[in-house]
């Protein structure tokens, strides 16, 4: 019979799992009296006039429930003498989990065996509400009523077309929704058969990586530049090449010199916004780009992370609109438009291509969330996610301007810098004698975050240089941050 103490715990079982049929719960909370080691092996439980009578529940539904429990294991009944629970389970003894000697029992620091070094990313994750920090958007602008709605329609509708296993290269629904949104807005001659959705543009990289490179391939990326790609490529036994950036995007001059030198198996390039300098790559140049990797066979690595927020004139159209011979390798992201948390990146390429990464991708985590990605497929569809990122353009460009004006007044002897065309952060340069390093550590005292031109250098030196992110921060948040910004300054 069981104790006192389990039959009250029983009770309190049955008042916290309401929602479930009242026979599992019991069942269950007799599972849990076992585990724990109140009811031993081999103990009689209750005869299910007994136990309905305590619980205050038809006898019918504790028969249910025993049942369940012999079916699963827990316990063997007897015609003679009653149900008992299973002497073919291991004694659990009831212990304190709470105490002080269960607190000392810790996981080891090490393991037992050796790990090759970890990749080291240079720029540390950052909280998305410090101000001038990390390259996101405002998550407050996010369509999220909207998104959720989306998601609530693609679960009630058929959630066995989401839930279960899908396509390696996304759901088609999103990958159709992507090509039409690519033609339409950036020129890309893309199909859905051209489309491979990712798990952020991250991912997109690695798998290029795993498709394209073998160990002493080199690699050109730009520098200053974007860390997390050089360190994907270089995991997959490339060697980077870093070669300048001006105002002009990657010095194409210096790319050919390389190209002689060593030969070139990819470039690695962000030319609408250039990472981190926003600058935006020269028409002779991107030109020059195409032909280069034309005559020389090498892959053209396009990553068009923002697009969407460019604000003086229209969007320069991407590499990939003007490839006719299959050498650039388009890569994208949802994570401006929407959320970086959402994880929605893709690469736009031949269709040989993307089967190859597909078939990469398999190995790595099979598939996408296809819930998700047909959620974000309705939202393109049906205009939401264009339409928040128009809404988000004018927010931006007006924080952008808002940004330089107040930089201007309160810090024009100390900073300089061109208003950027686009992008999401302004790259501003101190003055001379001003040590940008120093300035970033005292700022972090005055709650700032200030991501500096050495997080970006493949060299690791430090440039006089900063990134102030403007999109993810409201006007009076950026008057705030510029003011603590100019007190760190002057700060001892």
């Amino acid at each position: 019979m069981p104790r006192p103490d389990t039959a009250s715990s029983l009770f309190l079982a049955l008042a916290r799992g309401r929602g479930e049929p009242l026979f599992r719960r019991i069942s269950r909370a007799i599972v849990d009296e076992i585990r724990k080691g109140r009811l031993r092996p081999g103990e009689r439980l209750s005869g299910s006039r007994t136990l309905a009578a305590s619980l205050g529940v038809n006898r019918n539904t504790v028969l249910a429930a025993y049942e369940e429990l012999a079916s699963e294991g827990w316990t063997q009944p007897s015609r003679a003498s009653g149900t008992y629970v299973s002497r073919e389970l291991p004694e659990v003894k009831a212990r304190d989990f709470g105490s002080r000697e269960a607190r000392r029992i810790e996981m080891p620091r090490h393991p037992a065996f050796e790990l090759n070094p970890a990749p080291d990313p240079g720029e540390p994750p950052r909280a998305q509400n410090v101000p001038f920090s990390g390259s996101t958007p405002d998550l407050r602008l996010t369509p999220t009523a909207q998104l959720a709605r989306a998601f609530r329609r693609v679960l009630r509708a058929d959630p066995r077309k989401v839930l279960g296993y899908g396509n390696l290269h996304g759901h088609p629904r999103l990958r159709a929704a992507l090509a039409d949104m690519l033609s339409a807005s950036r020129g890309l001659a893309a199909s859905p058969d051209h489309v491979l959705v990712t798990s952020g543009s991250q991912m997109a990289i690695d798998l290029v990586s795993r498709a394209l490179l073998r160990p002493g391939d080199v690699v050109a990326v730009e520098h200053l530049g974007y860390r997390p790609a050089w360190l994907a490529f270089q995991q997959h036994g490339a060697l980077v090449a870093p070669i300048p950036v001006d105002e002009g995007g990657m010095n194409i001059e210096a790319l050919s010199t390389i190209a002689a030198r060593r030969g070139l198996k990819a470039v690695y390039v962000t030319p609408h916004h250039q990472y981190p300098t926003t600058a935006t790559m020269a028409a002779g140049r991107r030109i020059a780009l195409l032909a280069m990797a034309r005559r020389l066979r090498f892959a053209v690595i396009e990553d068009d992370y923002d697009h969407e927020f460019h604000y003086d004139g229209r969007p320069v159209l991407p590499l990939a609109s003007a490839d006719q011979s299959g050498t650039v390798i388009y890569i994208g992201t949802l994570a401006k438009i929407l959320a970086p948390g959402l994880r929605l990146g893709y690469v736009v390429a031949p269709k040989s291509l993307i089967d190859t990464l597909a078939a990469h991708r398999f190995l790595v985590d099979r598939q996408g969330d296809h819930a998700l990605e047909y959620a974000v497929a309705e939202l393109l569809e049906h205009g939401d996610a264009q339409r928040h990122a128009r809404r988000a353009k004018r927010i931006y460009q007006a924080r952008r301007d808002f940004l330089a004006r107040v930089l201007r007044q309160e810090l024009g002897d100390a900073l300089s810098f061109t208003v950027p065309a686009g992008g999401i952060a302004i790259w501003a340069t101190a003055a001379r004698g001003i040590d940008v390093e120093q300035w970033a550590e005292r700022a972090q005292s005055h709650a700032l975050a200030i991501p500096t031109a050495r997080q970006f250098a493949f060299d690791g030196r430090a440039r006089p240089q900063m990134r102030l992110n403007f999109a993810a921060f409201e006007e009076q948040e950026l008057r705030d941050a510029v003011r603590r910004l100019g007190k760190a300054l002057t700060s001892p």
